[in-house]
């Protein structure tokens, strides 16, 4: 059973453009090109290599593998993978999502958030009198 959620990126106005390139034009530049135009963060990660699991998860993709589930948060996500659906686990169960070209140069773990919002109900059972206390209005 896979859950479709809903994207978290806002629409965008006309054709996407990474540091003034299109998807296509992405999508023709070898490896050593697009790892130039990353933020130094995922330069340095791709510099220094994927483990063979890694390398095998993005091999799958590049082939045209689709709805793969995975472990691996910290994999930086090239043109090629625009339009592959992934499931990474966030620890409690795997979040699907569909790649976008805004995803570009992020990691899969920024789509699969591990933290959740608290909302407290009211007191239950055996809690204290004072915080029992319902104001009427």
């Amino acid at each position: 059973m896979v859950k479709k959620s809903s994207s978290r990126l806002p629409k965008r106005k006309g054709e996407y453009t990474y540091r003034g390139k299109t998807v296509a034009e992405l999508q023709t530049l070898g490896n050593e090109d697009f790892i130039k135009m990353l933020p130094a963060r995922e330069r340095r990660t791709l510099k220094r290599g994927y483990t063979e699991g890694r390398k095998d998860l993005v091999q799958k993709l590049r082939d045209g593998e689709d709805n793969l589930r995975t472990h691996y948060r910290d994999i930086v996500i090239f043109p090629e993978m625009v339009g592959k659906n992934v499931q990474v686990y966030n620890g409690k169960s795997f979040v699907a999502f569909e790649i976008q070209p805004e995803m570009i140069g992020h990691r899969f773990g920024e789509f699969a958030p591990t933290r959740t919002k608290v909302s407290h109900g009211s007191a239950g059972v055996g809690a204290t009198r004072s915080s029992k206390f319902v104001p009427l209005k």
